[in-house]
C-alpha cells in the first residue's frame, strides 16, 4: 500500500500498496539510549534519509559523533518527543524504559495522541505490556522491538528485529525499521519480546553447550579447528560455534562482544516470564546461575563466551 504522508505520520494511507520512500521526507524520528547498538542504529536513520533527533542519555561523546552525521540536539525525552513522530528506546532494561518514558522530563511528556513509540531494548514482555497501557491512555500506539545482530551488524544497518505491534501500527512504522534491518512482526504487543527472549534462551544455553563441548575435546587432545570443521557437517553445528567463538574465545579474546550482564539480565528477564506462565526452565535457570558466577568473579563486562573461564580452570 502506498504511504502518503501529510503532516502528521500516517494520516493518510492506502491500503493498496506500500512504498517505504514515502515516508523519509516528512517522518521525523527521535533516538534515546545511544549506547553500542543505539548510536550505529540512530545513524542507519540518518543514512536512510529520515530527520532524527536525540538527546544525551547516559554520555555525551555518542550524541557528539552524530551531531556530524546531521542529528539534531534536544534538551531531554519530553523535547525529543514533541519533535517527532516516531520516538525510538534502546537502552539496558525496563527501569530505564520507565525513565525514558515516565520520569522527570520524559518523553511522554511530549507525546501527543498518534504518535509512536518503538522499543528497542530487551525487556520483560510483562513491563513492554505495562508500558503499552499507559501510552494508549494519551492515544499513543507502542511497538516493541528488540534486535538481534550486535553493534557490528547495527552499523550495517542489518539487525534482525523482532516487532510486536497490531498489524496496522506495525505497517506504519515498518519503512523505519527497515532502515535498520529486516523487520519481521511476529504477533501483538510483547512478543517481539517474547521471540527475543527466546533467542537469549538458546543462546545462553548453546554457548555452555559448546564451549562444555570444545574443553572436553581440548583435555582429550583433540585438535579444536578438526573438531570445528567436523562439527560444521553434523548435527551439533550451531551459529555460535561456527560465527561466534571464532571472533572471541577461540581468538584469544572476550573484549568487544556481548557483555555476560546483558545476557545475564535477558535470562532473568526470561525466567521471569517463564514464572508467570508457570513454565519451569531448569537448564535455562542453572545457566543462569552459572553465568551468574562468572560474573561474580570480575567478568561481567566480558563477552559471554568467558564462560569457558569457569571450565578451564576445572580439575
Amino acid at each position: 500500500m502506498v504511504v502518503l504522508m501529510s503532516g502528521r505520520f500516517g494520516q493518510e494511507r492506502d491500503s493498496a500498496c506500500y512504498k517505504s520512500e514515502a515516508v523519509n521526507a516528512s517522518t521525523s524520528i527521535g533516538f534515546i539510549g545511544l549506547g553500542a547498538m543505539g548510536e550505529p542504529m540512530a545513524r542507519s536513520l540518518r543514512r536512510a534519509g529520515f530527520p532524527v533527533t536525540a538527546t544525551v542519555h547516559r554520555r555525551r561523546e555518542p550524541l557528539e559523533r552524530l551531531l556530524l552525521d546531521g542529528v539534531a540536539e534536544a534538551a531531554n525525552p519530553a523535547q525529543v518527543a514533541r519533535s517527532s513522530d516516531v520516538v525510538i528506546l534502546c537502552v539496558p532494561d525496563a527501569p530505564q524504559v520507565e525513565e525514558a518514558l515516565f520520569g522527570e522530563n520524559g518523553a511522554a511528556a511530549g507525546l501527543e495522541a498518534g504518535k509512536v513509540v518503538v522499543d528497542m531494548s530487551t525487556i520483560s514482555p510483562i513491563a513492554s505490556r505495562a508500558f503499552a497501557e499507559r501510552l494508549a491512555r494519551q492515544g499513543v500506539d507502542f511497538i516493541d522491538a528488540p534486535v538481534s545482530g550486535g553493534p557490528v551488524r547495527a552499523a550495517e544497518g542489518k539487525l534482525t528485529i523482532m516487532a510486536g505491534a497490531q498489524p496496522e501500527v506495525f505497517a506504519r512504522v515498518q519503512p523505519v525499521l527497515e532502515a535498520m534491518g529486516t523487520p519481521h512482526h511476529v504477533g501483538g504487543i510483547g512478543m517481539g519480546e517474547t521471540v527475543k527472549l527466546v533467542n537469549q534462551i538458546i543462546i545462553s544455553n548453546v554457548m555452555i553447550a559448546n564451549v562444555e563441548g570444545l574443553i572436553f575435546a581440548k583435555k582429550a587432545g583433540a585438535d579444536l579447528d578438526a573438531v570445528r570443521k567436523v562439527l560444521a557437517t553434523a548435527t551439533g553445528s550451531n551459529y555460535v560455534l561456527e560465527q561466534w567463538l571464532p571472533k572471541m574465545w577461540l581468538a584469544g579474546t572476550f573484549e568487544g562482544g556481548f557483555a555476560m550482564d546483558l545476557l545475564r539480565k535477558d535470562v532473568a528477564a526470561a525466567l521471569d516470564a517463564a514464572r508467570s506462565m508457570g513454565h519451569a526452565m531448569p537448564a535455562t535457570g542453572l545457566a543462569y546461575q552459572l553465568y551468574t558466577a562468572r560474573s561474580a568473579e570480575g567478568d561481567g563486562a566480558l563477552d559471554y563466551s568467558a564462560i569457558a573461564k569457569s571450565y578451564e580452570r576445572t580439575r
